[in-house]
């Protein structure tokens, strides 16, 4: 069995790792797309690394666009196999892959009137236009191929390959991908053969995907996974630690006072979609029913978080204790009297003209495209605005450089706004777990003594260089940061 690392390799994107097992079946373990360069990812995602047509399956850890966002894509290049995942995952990327769809047609019109400009003689600048990696058409064939299996329930991808999702705690839906793949050639079927602990003729791989917090609202914290003899793990926060729960619910109350009671102004919260924008909202809710969050409209200004709130409804059984706790009291815990989720344009727009206190949660992120980015270019020179990033950025993204210490000036749409408002971070929001988190999480999972190789992704490469100084601490051997396109045999 060997592995290409093809993504996310020293880097927080694009995550995809090729499986070839040794009887031929190719696995593509996530299928992520590059994010937070513009166009310039363009070139990065259709440079797959592998053809599609030749690829057996996908095992998907979660909806994530850096994990999820190149599936249509390679349906479109010929890719006809099964896509594993769980159902929540499934009806996510419904709703994700669709609206990133139309988020590429919107970015390459773009790019393509620039062009026309630059070259106004049409075959000169032709060959410099660009297409959209894929289209809804694409993403409604995409669909049509995923085959979901809840947590814990161990089943075949190939007779000589089993698959097991455990729930990560990162997102909904989100799991860890454990493979137990038979690597002797022999007449007899393997599917004959049950793996075990001492059957050295199953070799165990366990992909984290994204690993999630011991501490989360809504989701429950990261389920004990099974033994492995190989890991490939994210490594995030690979070099820092997190504020505890409590600490980042005062904060947040703390900005809110700060901005919309005292100074009058409007608090600007950059969030995903999918899984912070709920963790948000659910904070706010709790704080509303204490009757400790003043009296102020909350808007979430976008039509995938509203879409995406309906799907963390559907799934009560899969949330944390705490908010099936509230929701013996509080029927809607993504839901409070003073909560609007606006998904009108025309509406979106009117924030922009409105000078009342309020809250506005709306996407992208990282502010790289999104309504939040039209409302951050409307009140970055307002002194009493507040924009407060509660999650990471990609160091190139427009929500990384706007946190830069001592910056005034910023270009947003290519035009340089002043900044006046501003600019704080909450860490405690973040969907990943820190170092700290995952190793404790790593250790209570696995005998330690018994992984015989750890490989370290989906980490900037001074935070997977030091996450591997803290596994090595923890007991783990043989433990590697691999560059994009290499290849380990096991």
């Amino acid at each position: 069995m060997k592995i290409q690392f093809l993504g996310a390799t020293r880097e927080v994107t694009g995550s995809k790792h090729l499986i070839t097992t040794d009887s031929g079946h190719t696995i593509l373990l996530d299928c992520g797309m590059y994010q937070g360069k513009g166009m310039e990812t363009d070139a990065a995602n259709r440079d797959l690394g592998f053809d599609p047509a030749k690829l057996d399956c996908v095992v998907l850890s979660h909806a994530h666009i850096d994990h999820s966002g190149l599936i249509p894509y390679i349906v479109k290049m010929g890719f006809k196999g099964d896509i594993y995942c769980t159902p929540a995952t499934r009806d996510l990327c419904a709703l994700m892959l669709a609206d990133t769809a139309f988020i590429q047609e919107q970015d390459v019109r773009t790019y393509n009137k620039k062009i026309d400009k630059q070259y106004p003689h049409k075959e000169k600048g032709k060959k410099y236009k660009i297409e959209p990696l894929y289209n809804q058409n694409d993403v409604n064939r995409a669909m049509k191929l995923f085959v979901t299996y809840s947590y814990d329930r161990r089943f075949r991808l190939f007779d000589d390959v089993l698959l097991t999702f455990t729930n990560s705690g990162h997102m909904l839906g989100g799991a860890i991908c454990s493979l137990e793949v038979y690597e002797e050639e022999t007449t007899s079927n393997p599917q004959t053969f049950k793996p075990s602990n001492n059957d050295k003729r199953w070799k165990r791989l366990t992909y984290t995907g994204d690993i999630g917090r011991k501490h989360c609202h809504i989701l429950p914290e990261p389920q004990l996974f099974p033994q492995c003899d190989y890991l490939i793990c994210e490594s995030t926060y690979g070099d820092r630690l997190h504020d505890e729960q409590l600490v980042t619910e005062e904060e947040l109350l703390g900005v809110v006072d700060d901005t919309c009671v005292y100074r009058k102004g409007q608090l600007l919260i950059p969030s995903f979609s999918v899984g912070r924008t709920q963790e948000i909202v659910y904070v706010l809710n709790q704080l509303y029913n204490d009757g400790r969050l003043p009296q102020i409209p909350v808007y979430v200004d976008s039509p995938m978080s509203t879409n995406a709130t309906q799907i963390f409804r559907m799934y009560p059984d899969e949330l944390s204790d705490e908010v099936r706790d509230t929701l013996r009291f509080d029927s809607d815990p993504f839901g409070f009297n003073t909560l609007r989720y606006i998904t009108d344009i025309s509406e979106s727009k009117a924030l922009n003209h409105k000078d009342e206190p309020c809250i506005i949660i709306s996407a992208s992120g990282m502010l790289e495209a999104g309504r939040i980015k039209h409302h951050v270019a409307n009140h970055i020179s307002d002194p009493r605005c507040t924009i407060l990033i509660v999650g990471y950025c990609e160091p190139t993204t427009l929500g990384a450089r706007i946190q830069q210490p001592g910056l005034q000036w910023i270009s947003i749409f290519g035009q340089d706004h002043k900044i006046k408002a501003q600019i704080t971070k909450i860490e405690g929001f973040s969907g990943h777990g820190d170092y700290q988190e995952m190793i404790d999480y790593l250790t209570r999972s696995l005998a330690v003594d018994q992984v015989k190789q750890v490989f370290v992704v989906h980490g900037q490469e001074e935070a997977a260089q030091a996450y591997k100084g803290h596994l090595e601490e923890a007991g783990f051997k043989q433990i590697t940061v691999p560059h994009k396109g290499e290849t380990v045999i096991l």
